[in-house]
């Protein structure tokens, strides 16, 4: 009691309201990947404009705006050129950071955190585990990330390096308690890259942490003259493949080859047969194709859903947008084998195209999917919430006296707020009683030793809704009545 020695009036405000629990942001990914630029640490953005600032505008390791089409003329006895011109589109080595980011914004993503492994480099072949485990790492130590996305992953050399980062990262979200790893599959083309292959490599620990989801999802786009480089070769014996040949070297459009000085493409200039096949072939081959995994766009589904409904609600049977095309079709059979494994119970979610809906996130399991604990998606990441929620909410009670009064203080706390989960549908049970209870107290929780230690205990149990996963209409013949 406070002790008063000056003459007056004093005003002293007394506390009734109890303490309550702040629900922590669900939905607040980390990306990891190459950028063009390496700030050196994980930055905070909230569009695809901040990324740009920061990381610079491009996303793809050639530092150019430029893609390739190689033209292979082949050379006869009785003229300079044949009619027969073949062609090959030459992509740029395409990391996937950018893009994923770009269908992250599309589909209902907000602010997010990005990790860069370094500047681009020149190739796949020179992409570095440790690099991205080192930009990994740096998300560990920021504490308001509850998501973890490596769009890069999918272009590490082999599926074992790909395994054993998704495996750490898995393992970052079981250390720190508050996170949850979206996930692709190494390679997008078939089901055995997204089956045998994946689930032989991404270990046994920590699966209820992550999700996996396929197939890969893509961007085709129509080049214009200016954005095309024609790469013209004569020499037969030189594969077409690239970024360039040494024979007539390339020309940064079709405009620019017409100005060429050298004799044998003037020579060429002057066929207009040859000319027109050419042309011909920019028009059916200039298309610029990418693929990258779909992380990035399912992890803007996470936040739509999250911020309109609530973590408890599967982020799932929702179309997606941002891309061109998916890199593989999947249909009934094959969505049965990515959902359930018998072996293992490694469940990956399926991105199916329905007829008159688009393309759906169809499934919401997690890795974990032999588990009847944390098979879902939502049950695992509202579990995830609600034990963060309440932990920072119960941090006032350290060094509090560990009596009756702060027992009551801190169930009340508790008690409030999955009420309030309860009434937003997150709970299951007509009641809160069936939905929740909460247990604090000597004897109940704790013991005399405990006291002495300077334990406070409190149990808490939840009755998390599940998703209708599967459902089920049962019809039969009714006999007519006389």
């Amino acid at each position: 009691m406070a002790t008063y020695n000056t003459p007056g009036v004093t005003v002293e405000e007394i506390s009734t309201l109890p303490n309550s629990v702040a629900q922590v942001a669900t939905a607040i990914p980390g990306f990891v990947g190459y950028t063009q630029i390496d700030p050196g640490k994980p930055v905070r953005i909230a569009s695809l404009v901040e990324y740009e600032e920061t990381f610079g505008v491009e996303e793809a390791g050639y530092i150019s705006t430029k893609h390739g089409i190689a033209f292979q003329i082949t050379t006869s006895g009785s003229g300079p050129y044949t009619r027969a011109v073949s062609s090959a589109t030459l992509t740029k080595t395409n990391f996937a950071l950018k893009a994923s980011l770009r269908l992250y914004f599309a589909n209902g993503g907000g602010p997010c955190w990005v990790s860069s492994a370094g500047a681009f480099k020149d190739g796949y072949t020179n992409t570095s585990i440790d690099e991205l485990e080192a930009g990994l790492n740096a998300l560990e130590l920021i504490d308001e990330v509850t998501l973890l996305l490596i769009p890069d992953a999918i272009i590490l050399n082999t599926e074992v390096l790909f395994g054993s980062l998704m495996q750490q990262a898995l393992q970052q979200c079981d250390a720190t308690g508050n996170r949850f790893v979206i996930m692709d599959t190494w390679k997008g083309a078939s089901l055995t890259d997204a089956t045998t292959d994946f689930r032989d490599q991404i270990g046994t620990s920590h699966l209820m942490h992550g999700a996996a989801y396929f197939p890969h999802v893509g961007r085709v786009k129509r080049l214009t003259d200016a954005e095309v480089m024609i790469a013209i070769n004569t020499d037969t014996s030189t594969p077409l493949q690239g970024p360039s040949f040494t024979k007539l070297g390339n020309y940064n459009s079709l405009a620019d080859l017409k100005t060429s000085t050298d004799a044998e493409i003037v020579a060429m200039l002057a066929d207009t047969a040859l000319m027109e096949e050419i042309e011909g072939h920019m028009q059916t081959t200039g298309v610029y194709n990418t693929d990258i995994g779909s992380c990035g766009a399912v992890a803007g589904v996470y936040c739509a859903v999250d911020r309109n409904r609530g973590v408890w609600k599967a982020p799932a049977n929702v179309s997606l947008t941002g891309y061109t095309k998916l890199s593989m079709k999947i249909g009934e059979a094959d969505h049965g084998t990515l959902n359930v494994d018998a072996t293992g119970g490694k469940s990956i979610n399926a991105i199916r195209s329905f007829t008159g809906k688009g393309d759906l996130v169809f499934g919401a399991r997690t890795l974990d999917g032999n588990s009847n604990e944390w098979r879902y998606v939502p049950v695992r990441r509202l579990f995830t919430t609600v034990e963060e929620s309440v932990k920072r909410a119960s941090f006032f009670s350290v060094f509090e006296p560990n009596d009756a009064n702060t027992w009551t203080k801190v169930k009340a706390m508790i008690e409030n707020y999955l009420a309030g989960l309860w009434r937003q549908g997150a709970l299951a049970g007509s009641t809160p009683e069936q939905a929740f209870f909460v247990n604090v107290g000597l004897g109940t929780t704790m013991v005399p030793q405990d006291i002495l230690e300077g334990n406070l205990i409190v149990e808490i149990g939840m009755a998390a809704v599940r998703p209708a996963e599967f459902i089920i209409l049962r019809f039969s013949h009714k006999l007519q009545e006389a």
